[in-house]
């Protein structure tokens, strides 16, 4: 009998096509929206970057633990750590406590962009906005920073009616890019967007935001009940990243396989297998930093993790970034993560002039629902009452220790 129940659980589809799956994927999405908006309130000047990404992991962490309590086998937590990249940095800058970079804070002015993702059972569900600190609808965002944001979000709202059941990833790359150059903007060279499975960000299809001179571009259609992380990247500047001197401390764990020879590589490799699973970590999570710092180094050296590098632009030039989480339902598309952004903030004095893509912008995401009300609940209920995020927890104030 037993037997018999693994083939079932073995045999158990792992898709949206699963409407269990879909409500985990939602409920993720939930924490990661509820997060996000708690950490942009705290992204404010003098703030400490640091202390942000701390708050963001923290918070994912407390939101989770009211999730699924009764169910054993349930992985939950951490899909992508808390990322706090300001200006012309890229993308996964996240400080230890111990690094001289852990000193830095907001300023007004700052184009900061924030990264962070929720994953329950496998199923993640990551987002990131950019955000000008200090503006407002009363001080709204001006020149070119508003040039770029502008360009970011209407090219993020592009590629999420681009990408359905039936389309091409050669349609995205190109009405992206047509968009980030009517702002005077580049998207940034050799980014990547994938399909998202079960335990896994990084999935078999992918689409390339403008592709370097070292990347083959592989044509992919899109299916029914796949999902995608849909991450756009623009610079004022060239759009080609470089990498920095800030020390990369997000990592995943690879599918390789290696004796290693150090004792505190073995034990920062067990904590990472036991802890985190496929997903990305901070080395600030581990228990040990000063081992962690260690025992990282032979981990990587042989591919047992992967290093998601701190990447930037020119100095002097910004990056904004909106990463959206999507559902390719048999009803449509459904946009689970929300990137905040809010246009009466943003003023730039250049238009999107293509009528091919402005009739494109002014279509509605997937198919319209005849029972719209329910939706904003669908999330919250998914898993009854046992399992409903609590708001009361995401508003209270976590302490965000840079320790963790």
């Amino acid at each position: 009998m037993a037997d018999k129940d693994k083939d079932l659980e073995d045999n158990e589809v792992i898709t949206i096509e699963n409407d269990e799956v879909v409500n985990k994927y939602k409920m993720a999405a939930e924490v990661s929206n509820c997060v996000l908006k708690k950490v942009v309130e705290s992204a404010v000047d003098g703030a400490k970057i640091i202390d942000l990404c701390a708050k963001g992991d923290n918070l994912i962490e407390e939101n989770v633990k009211l999730l699924f309590t009764k169910a054993k086998n349930i992985t939950k937590g951490i899909a992508f750590p808390t990322c706090v990249s300001v200006n012309h940095i890229i993308c996964h800058f996240s400080p230890l406590p111990s690094d001289p970079d852990s000193s830095e804070v907001l300023k007004n002015g700052d184009v900061a962009k924030i990264q962070l993702g929720t994953q329950i059972d496998g199923f993640a569900a990551i987002v990131a906005t950019t955000i000008v600190v200090g503006a407002s609808k009363e001080n709204p965002v001006k020149g070119r920073r508003a040039d770029l944001l502008t360009a970011a979000h209407l090219a993020s709202e592009a590629a999420l009616r681009l990408i359905k059941p039936g389309s091409g990833n050669m349609k995205v790359t190109d009405t992206i890019q047509k968009i980030a150059k009517a702002f005077d903007t580049n998207s940034v060279e050799g980014m990547l967007s994938y399909q998202q499975e079960k335990n896994n960000i990084e999935g078999k299809k992918q689409i390339i935001l403008n592709p370097n001179e070292n990347q083959k571009v592989d044509k992919v259609e899109f299916g029914e009940n796949e999902v995608y992380g849909v991450d756009i990247l623009i610079s004022t500047g060239e759009g080609k990243p470089k990498p920095t001197t800030k020390r990369v401390t997000v990592y995943k764990k690879t599918d390789i396989t290696y004796l290693l020879k150090l004792k505190a590589s073995r034990l920062v490799y067990n904590e990472i297998s036991q802890t985190f699973g496929s997903f990305p970590f901070p080395l600030r999570a581990l228990s040990d930093e000063k081992k962690a710092k260690m025992g990282i180094i032979e981990c990587t050296k042989h591919s047992l993790v992967a290093p998601y590098e701190v990447y930037q632009e020119k100095e002097g030039e910004f990056v904004a970034q909106f990463f959206s989480t999507i559902l390719l339902t048999k009803n449509g598309t459904s946009i689970i993560t929300d990137t905040l952004y809010d246009p009466e903030t943003v003023q730039s004095d250049k238009k999107l002039e293509d009528e091919e893509i402005l009739q494109l912008l002014s279509t509605s995401v997937g198919k319209p629902k005849k029972k719209k009300k329910k939706k904003a609940n669908t999330a919250s209920t998914a898993a009854g009452s046992d399992n409903t995020i609590k708001e009361e927890v995401v508003s209270t104030e976590v302490s965000a220790e840079a320790s963790g």
